[in-house]
Parts: C-alpha cells; structure tokens; sequence
C-alpha cells in the first residue's frame, strides 16, 4: 500500500510540474497559446481579418519574444485562442491557455488559483469635462452628468457623488458616443465612466478637441496578465518582457497605437511604466 501511494504521489507532483512547465511545453511544442477577448476594445479585440489585436494583446505578443529566446524557439507561433467574460478564466486553469491577454483585474481572490503579471495597467472611475466648461468635480453641484445606461458605472457615479455630497442629475446615456455628443454640445456637464474606456472613446471622438479627460480618478483597477499559479520560470520571462518594454519606452508606443494617435496616458500609467523599469 505504501508503495501504491508513494507512486500515485509521484504521478500527482509530476502532473503538476507538467501543467505548470509552459516553457517546456512551448519548446517542446513550438506554440504559446495567448487567451484573448474578440470584442473588449482597446485591450484585446479580433479585427477583420479575424486576428487577435489590442494592447494587452500586443503585450503577450511581446512576452512570445521573449519566450522564444529563452526556449532556444526562433519558430515559436502564437496560437490564439478566443474567450469570453464567462470562461476565460477556466480556460486558463485548466491548461487550454498559457496567457490571458485582456483586460483581467489582479485581486487577492483571484491570486488564490493563479498567478499575475506585473501590473499592465490601471484604470478607474473618472469624468470627461468640455474643454472650456467644469473643471473639477465640486463643480458639478447642480448640473447634469451622463453616464452609460444600465451599467455598473450608472450605481458608482451615484455612490460618489452622494459620497462627496453633491447634488447632481444623473443623465444615462445609450451610448458613449452619444454621451461625449451631448457633452461636446453642453448639454450635460461632464460625462462619467471608467478611465481606459473613456480615452479610448475620446480618442475616436470627431469632437476630442472640444474634450478634456479629468485626472481624478475615483475607484482603482489594476490589470495584468493572468498565468497558471506556481509556473515561476514562466512568469518572469513574462515580467522581464514587461521590463524591457518600459525600459525602452515601447509600451508608450503601444499604448498610442492601440488608444489612438495623440492618446496621452495618465499620470498614473506612467508611474505604473516607471515602477516596471526594473534593471536586469
């Protein structure tokens, strides 16, 4: 019996040393296979070609460089697959994936059966202003503010208004882009949502000019690229291609591509970029 258990152990450890080896695999295999969003513009979307594209896309494409270096795998192929809200997660934890490229918060909860990248970004509740109208948030007393209809964005500009003790009319919208039409017009005073969709929004606006993206920043979303948990070889050859694409000042230039020409990010994604400047 003991003899019995200590091999069924064995098998146990080695399964799970399989499962957690994706440069083994990718080198045995030639393929990292990257999770992706076909419809959560900007960060990872299917174009019309039917490939995969975005910025946490192009993030994981940059983390394939570096895992064919390291696996010796100058013909590694980026196999693509497709996810959704509902499954992307049981994607990963069951093998069918090595990476997940969109936009996945990083929270305690889920670092409990997976494991995170250095964070890829961070987003959070903020307000669109007219360029020439209010500026702050105190400013709101008494106006209109539009909102995305039926989103959990519609009950979190509520919340923070009531928490800061301002008295506005909440204005839901049908779209974003009828909502930054009616803010470019002056009809309502300033138009809320999360940060990365509202730039991403005001970057395809024709009337962005007339815009300004606030820097407050009213809740806190961090992302990053969501592995299998325990594979440590894997996750720094995907935390040192994070690094060098700070270090070089890549990232900014995939951050424009994909938001859009002219797109600036905030204050807080460029200290997010400085902090993953790590030396080597």
């Amino acid at each position: 019996m003991r003899t019995v258990l200590a091999v069924i152990g064995l098998l146990l450890a080695g399964a799970g040393i399989a499962e957690a080896a994706v440069l083994d695999r990718a080198k045995q295999t030639g393929e990292l296979r990257i999770g992706f969003r076909p419809d959560a513009r900007p960060f990872s979307f299917k174009d019309a070609q039917g490939v995969a594209q975005g910025y946490s896309v192009d993030l994981c494409r940059a983390v394939a460089t570096e895992v064919a270096l390291r696996t010796g795998r100058p013909d590694l192929r980026v196999v693509e697959v497709p996810v959704t809200g509902q499954d992307r997660f049981d994607q990963l934890t069951s093998g069918k994936i090595d990476l997940l490229c969109e936009a996945t918060t990083e929270n305690l909860t889920r670092r409990q059966s997976m494991d995170f990248s250095l964070l890829t970004f961070a987003t959070g509740a903020t307000l669109l202003y007219p360029a020439n109208g209010a500026s702050k948030f105190e400013d709101l007393v008494g106006k209109k503010v539009g909102v995305l209809a039926g989103s959990t964005t519609e009950a979190g500009l509520q919340g923070a208004l009531d928490r800061a003790g301002i008295r506005a009319e909440v204005v839901p919208e049908p779209t974003h882009t009828e909502g930054l039409a009616k803010l470019a017009k002056g009809e309502i005073a300033a138009y809320f949502g999360d940060g990365a969709i509202l730039l991403y929004n005001l970057m395809q606006s024709p009337d962005k000019a007339k815009l300004r993206l606030s820097d407050l920043v009213l809740s806190f979303e961090p992302y990053a690229l969501a592995m299998p948990r325990g594979d440590d070889d894997f996750r720094l050859a995907v935390d040192t291609a994070l690094a060098k694409l700070s270090r070089s000042g890549d990232v900014a230039v995939l951050f424009e591509r994909n938001f859009g020409a002219g797109a600036k990010p905030s204050k807080l994604i460029e200290a997010l970029w400085a902090l993953n400047n790590l030396p080597d």
